[in-house]
């Protein structure tokens, strides 16, 4: 055995248990959570049988800073993602380490954060799941923002699903907070990349989808 087969074999032994670990802190985390939060904020899942067992661009609404762990208790343990957070929580001491032994990376969304757009595409191509928030910062009732190019750039590069989900705003104490999984699909653009004015057009397309998800809880 030559010794960059050897070299290569080594780097997928040790990418394996990383993501081993991962997983296993993510399952740890969630079960130590998961009882508070559904004592004070029970989730109801609707299209749970949505959710594809490759990988995905995990695409939720965003109006609270809770609203990850609704997105991750609806999928259920069986269900392990990575998340993409904002660089300022990955800071905060013990929490920010947590996160990352869990799964979670920051992105600073001040500039081209290179080492985030490679992390998210590794998460991906190593067939995980990846959850981020496409209108990139949590929106309040009437407002509105452009919705970022992120998640269909990732899912166009890796030829992954996008997933559209959506969390019931108005969170509610000990009442069920409803979110519901739509269904995946494949964003759709003409040659073997898309331009950046396609990629506008996916990202606005995403974003109805999410939104009308909603319709079924009115």
């Amino acid at each position: 055995m030559s010794e960059e087969v050897k070299e290569n074999s080594a780097l997928l032994r040790e990418d394996g248990n990383r993501r081993r670990e991962m997983d296993a802190m993510f399952h740890f985390l969630y079960a130590v959570i998961w009882p508070f939060f559904n004592l004070f904020r029970p989730v109801k899942a609707i299209g749970r049988e949505n959710i594809p067992e490759g990988p995905a661009v995990i695409c939720p609404n965003h109006t609270t800073a809770g609203d990850p762990f609704y997105v991750v208790f609806a999928f259920g343990h069986k269900y392990p993602m990575r998340a993409m957070a904002k660089i300022q929580i990955m800071r905060v001491p013990l929490i920010g380490w947590l996160l990352s032994k869990a799964g979670v990376f920051g992105v600073d969304r001040g500039a081209a954060d290179m080492k985030a757009v490679k992390t998210a595409l590794k998460v991906l191509k190593d067939g995980d799941k990846l959850l981020m928030f496409p209108e990139g910062t949590r929106v309040h009732e009437g407002e509105h923002v452009e919705a970022k190019t992120g998640a269909a750039l990732f899912a166009a590069r890796t030829g992954v699903p996008l997933l559209p989900v959506y969390i019931q705003p108005k969170k509610r104490l000990f009442r069920f907070n409803t979110v519901v999984i739509g269904e995946p699909y494949m964003p759709s653009f003409a040659g073997r990349k898309p331009t950046a004015e396609e990629l506008q057009a996916i990202a606005h397309d995403l974003l109805d989808r999410v939104h009308a998800l909603g319709e079924q809880i009115k």
